[in-house]
């Protein structure tokens, strides 16, 4: 499959990403460890981590961006994770059938 390329008047825009969502990636196994009676399936672990991303501001930045200061700090994301989990645990995707 060819990927799409984000381009206007041949400046290519794909690179410029949210960097909260590399600090979500990062932090969500070590939330995730906390709740060890909860196996989320595929699905459930994609609406964590955009669930998650829904309730944080956004932080865009290119390659070479500078980062002065975050604004969002771990804690929140960690929080964010956590409110996250539990509402995709009470309605997960799938229902698991049998």
């Amino acid at each position: 499959m060819t990927q799409k390329k984000y381009e206007i008047n041949g400046v290519p825009l794909g690179n410029i990403r949210n960097r909260n969502e590399e600090r979500v990636v990062k932090l969500m196994p070590a939330v995730l460890a906390e709740h060890l009676d909860y196996k989320p399936s595929y699905l459930d672990l994609q609406d964590i981590y955009a669930l998650t991303l829904n309730n944080l501001p956004p932080r865009y930045r290119q390659n070479g961006s500078i980062i002065i200061h975050e604004p969002v700090s771990d804690a929140e994301i960690m929080r964010e994770l956590r409110e996250a989990i539990r509402r995709v645990e009470l309605s997960p995707t799938a229902k698991e059938e049998g």
